[in-house]
């Protein structure tokens, strides 16, 4: 009786035992706990880069930080059972985050395959093999998603790296992106950006790497050797072609027109340049010291209306007997054998296979080498189920790149409003500087000017200015109306004007914003544009 208890128990148990065996999701770091004690650092000096454990900038999310510009980084997690890819789906996945946008350096990960035994993590560098690459790497010219497959080639025993022909190019900007690379049963791979399909390839077919895993049945046969009497010459001079007796060599391409004749009017005794006759020598030219002075010269003035000036010389035109040097006529070769190439021979490091010969991931690591600091990483996963994969972007990226993705709008969106004001405001200085130059306000040219020059250097001060204005034009108008034939604060003559002395003009100087009476505005005073 206590068996048939027993039974469903475990039953239940192998069950639920089996569900965590085929968990799909085998690795994900979030870097919520940070990394130290899980990660470790490579212990070679060459990488002097420091990671941290920030927040991503907005967010209380953290990741794991390249915190110093132009230093190499180096930082590898070893697997608690190495994951296999060679039976059923894998997605690799993982987010990006270039905080301060990527001039040159990169952004990948290396899926680190088994090491020798005793292989110690602090050894990690730019040598230790790897099965994948895959990531972000941009400078100069190059611009793309790696996804590069170590394969060892059976016959040889020697690992090659295959890079995808057509890798998408890198996101430009400073948002969160997230890469994934979906390897399928049927050898099919899928590069996706942000959950989007940007690249699709066979691991099988040559034209999606390069070199194709699966290397060419036949190859030119190095020790083959073009014979001597090979001729590769399709055409070649006729043999039996002899020079005309006419033809001359030596004829010149021009001779002189014997027919031409000097046009009426030529002005055989003026010259085409002349002494400009408004130039005159510097008083402070010095003839010992500068030598003798000699007046700069002008077109002659007569030339312009004859047909020329100066010497007449009969023109040089086509020799019509020129031929040049005399060349045989080209034949067709009796002897063309072709364009050579070394037969072709069985290629010894030819293999046949169905499937990549995928080796483990048994680490995942970073080497890079930046000139960019800010590169944040985070999420990264390894799954053999793409709606896992997909559920994890959508839960931890998705509201992060949202966020983020409203706030450069609302930036972008400030900075064309903040142009255009000032396109606005520069069409707003530009009105009230013809404003100024209205005769009947020439009294108070130089207070308006005044103002516009503030607002211009304070642009968050311009319907001030523009009020500052109405407010001086509404009082010209009123007094000019209401103010019979007496005309309103008229400019005297500067020979009338009395210079102030020196401590005056200190005065006046000095007085700050205090009311100026009309005919202040006579007196001279440094401005920072002229009047006009």
């Amino acid at each position: 009786g206590r068996a048939v208890l027993l039974l469903p128990l475990l039953v239940v148990s192998a069950l639920f035992a089996q569900i965590r065996a085929s968990d799909p999701q085998l690795f994900h770091e979030s870097f919520d706990e940070g990394f130290e004690g899980s990660w470790v650092v490579s212990g070679k000096e060459e990488y002097s880069g420091v990671w941290k454990h920030e927040k991503s900038d907005g967010h209380e999310d953290y990741g794991l930080l390249v915190s110093e510009p132009a230093r190499k980084y180096a930082i590898v997690k070893e697997l608690d059972s190495p994951v296999t890819l060679k039976d059923g789906t894998v997605v690799l996945q993982f987010e990006v985050r270039l905080q301060n946008g990527l001039e040159c350096g990169g952004a990948y990960l290396k899926y680190i395959r088994p090491q020798e035994a005793g292989w110690d993590a602090k050894e990690f560098d730019n040598d230790t093999p790897y099965t994948i690459m895959f990531g972000p790497d941009k400078c100069g010219s190059t611009n793309k998603v790696h996804f590069i497959l170590k394969h060892k080639n059976p016959k040889t025993g020697k690992y090659v790296e295959h890079h995808l022909k057509s890798p998408p190019s890198v996101p430009y900007d400073k948002l969160s992106h997230v890469y994934t690379a979906i390897l399928k049963p049927d050898n099919e791979v899928r590069i996706l950006v942000d959950g989007e399909e940007k690249s699709k390839a066979n691991f099988l077919s040559a034209d999606d790497f390069e070199p194709a895993l699966i290397p060419s049945k036949t190859i030119p046969d190095p020790d083959d050797k073009k014979p001597e009497d090979w001729d590769e010459r399709a055409k070649i001079p006729d043999p039996a072609a002899v020079k005309p007796d006419d033809w001359d060599e030596d004829a010149p391409t021009e001779i002189l027109d014997e027919e031409a004749t000097k046009p009426e009017g030529w002005l055989d005794d003026e010259p085409e340049e002349v002494d400009d006759p408004e130039a005159a020598k510097p008083e402070d030219w010095d003839d010992e010291e500068d030598g003798e002075w000699e007046a700069p010269k002008i077109d002659n003035p007569k030339c312009e209306e004859a047909p020329g000036c100066g010497e007449w010389k009969r023109p040089m035109k086509q020799n019509p007997a020129y031929k040049g040097k005399w060349h045989a006529p080209m034949i067709d070769n009796p002897n063309y054998k072709g364009i050579w190439k070394p037969q072709e021979i069985p290629n010894p490091e030819y293999f046949e296979l169905d499937k990549p010969d995928f080796d483990p991931i048994a680490a995942i690591g970073i080497e890079i080498w930046t000139m960019q600091d800010g590169i944040l990483f985070d999420n990264i996963l390894i799954a053999d189920d793409e709606k896992v994969a997909t559920a994890i972007l959508e839960k931890t990226w998705k509201p992060k790149f949202d966020v983020e993705k409203e706030k450069q709008k609302a930036e972008e969106a400030a900075a064309a409003d903040s142009e255009d004001l000032s396109e606005f405001q520069k069409k707003i200085f530009s009105v009230l500087y013809k404003i100024a130059d209205i005769p009947f306000l020439e009294p108070y040219k130089i207070k308006i000017i005044d103002i516009i020059e503030k607002g211009e250097k304070q642009p968050n001060i311009t319907i001030s200015i523009l009020a500052s204005v109405a407010v001086i034009l509404v009082t010209v108008l009123f007094r000019t109306i209401f103010g019979g034939k007496k005309p309103v604060a008229p400019v005297k003559p500067v020979a009338e004007v009395k210079k102030p002395s020196a401590t005056e003009a200190d005065a006046a100087g000095s007085s700050g914003d205090k009311e100026e009476k009309e005919d202040d505005t006579t007196v001279p005073r440094r401005r920072s544009r002229r009047e006009t």
